[in-house]
């Protein structure tokens, strides 16, 4: 290989291009997991940099670098923790080794910018090696984990927020169709009369409790096993650097992270990420339910539904000209349902973990930082794209509950059951409106009519 420089492991020497940050064994990942196309989650990539960065911070508190060296590491770590370094991260998402191939590209990468820092050769491991001086006294298997959870409670985060503005954006239609009586419908079959304000409050309540489960169950997630190094008996790191690097990574986080009382459950048991997984899913189920909802209230123009309008975003149909499609619902569904079937992919992973440590990882934590991807930008795109554009087709739902039976339900407190259903009959035998039938009747006044469908009235609890 032209410009290129040999490194060694314990397979032999290999070949690397002379001027990469990584080296022989993120090579040897390349090579052996073409897999998924898709790199390491951006997110980890930082969080590792954060681990990467107390540990070492604590190393050259206990004296193992020399100050130049220790700048170098921490400079190094802390360009990987703000995402300078992403780029080089290369290998593929789904790998072999419970994540070990992404924890020595980690370590390779840090070591290499090192290595530049300090104006030495790439691959001068003499100098910054990435197994005795950023791998020293930790091990994948407490490393991984750890910047995993890091990763999750940052997406959580954001996907809180998303959420939030979400609800927010239903809560301003709330408002806005307060107004507007219409037909609530059971089983799709018309029931009874409510409001299309109340009809987005609902959902907006809905989001609220997905917004809450999001929020506390970041609590699962801030014990980590830092400093359990290979299965949580700490073999390999002094009890100093156990003790204090949780306490630097909390600091430099700020997060409120804490070590495992018991660093070998930690580290064998991946349990909390099936159910942080199930907060997902279960706010998943919601943005399916009212993406799906959505559509159906939008359905038409001409033919459907049509009580609401969502915002045009494209043309719908390369055949059927003035078609519109409601392509933001129809996108948040698909998310959706992906994050269900991940749900799954989780649930099993987490699993299928053997003695003391998950070899499925990877699986995991591509899996579980997808979705939370995915989640985060369907919310914003549901928000501003389509809730935040809804309007109301008045008419509609007027003419929908003036001549609906729904409307006979809102005057059986008045009148009965069986005074409604004879003005049933005479909507069917005269074939005029519900109104008309009902003032008709005598039994209830035009006035007395107008008021029993007021926005007022339908929502009133009880009479």
């Amino acid at each position: 290989m032209v410009d290129a420089r040999v490194e060694n492991d314990l397979l032999g020497k290999k070949q690397i291009p002379k001027n990469v940050l990584y080296g022989i064994h993120t090579a040897r990942a390349i090579e052996n997991f073409p897999v998924s196309g898709r790199r390491v989650h951006s997110a980890l990539v930082k969080a590792f940099g954060e681990v990467k960065l107390a540990a070492a911070q604590i190393n050259s508190e206990l004296g193992y670098f020399e100050r130049n060296k220790a700048d170098a590491i921490e400079k190094a770590c802390s360009e990987m923790s703000e995402g300078v370094l992403t780029e080089h991260i290369l290998v593929d998402a789904l790998q072999g080794g419970a994540g070990t191939s992404t924890n020595m590209n980690v370590n390779e990468v840090v070591a290499n910018r090192a290595l530049q820092i300090l104006n030495k050769a790439l691959g001068d491991y003499k100098t910054v090696s990435p197994l005795d001086d950023i791998n020293l006294h930790q091990s994948t298997n407490d490393t991984f984990p750890t910047a995993l959870k890091i990763a999750a409670i940052r997406l959580l985060r954001q996907l809180e927020q998303n959420v939030l503005e979400l609800q927010e954006s239903f809560q301003q239609k709330e408002k806005e169709f307060a107004h507007i009586v219409k037909v609530g419908r059971t089983q799709l079959q018309d029931a009874v009369l409510t409001t299309l304000g109340r009809e987005m409050g609902a959902y907006a309540e809905a989001f609220n409790r997905d917004r809450w489960r999001i929020y506390k169950c970041e609590e699962r997630l801030r014990v980590v096993n830092i400093g359990g190094t290979a299965i949580g008996t700490g073999l390999g790191a002094p009890k100093k650097f156990i003790f204090r690097v949780i306490d630097r990574l909390r600091e430099n986080t700020t997060i409120g992270l804490a070590r495992a009382e018991n660093l070998i459950d930690g580290t064998q048991n991946v349990d909390v990420f099936v159910e942080v997984s199930g907060i997902l899913k279960a706010h998943a189920t919601n943005l399916l339910k009212i993406s799906n909802d959505l559509r159906l209230l939008a359905s038409g123009p001409d033919a459907g539904l049509g009580e609401i309008n969502l915002p045009e975003k494209q043309a719908g149909s390369s055949i059927m000209p003035g078609k519109i499609n409601p392509v933001i619902p129809e996108t948040v569904a698909q998310v959706a349902i992906k994050v269900m079937g991940n749900d799954q992919i989780i649930a099993q992973s987490c699993s299928a973990g053997n003695l003391e440590l998950n070899q499925f990882m990877p699986l995991i934590t591509d899996t579980l930082l997808s979705s939370l991807s995915l989640l985060i930008n369907a919310c914003s795109v549901f928000a501003e794209k389509c809730v935040a554009g809804i309007t109301a087709n008045e008419l509609v739902c007027k003419q929908n509950a003036e001549n609906s039976t729904a409307v006979i339900t809102a005057l059986i407190p008045k009148i009965g059951y069986s005074k409604a259903s004879e003005i049933l009959q005479i909507v069917k035998t005269e074939s005029i409106s519900i109104k008309e039938a009902v003032v008709k009747s005598g039994y209830v006044t035009e006035l007395e009519f107008n008021e029993r469908i007021s926005p007022e009235a339908v929502c009133r609890l009880g009479e």
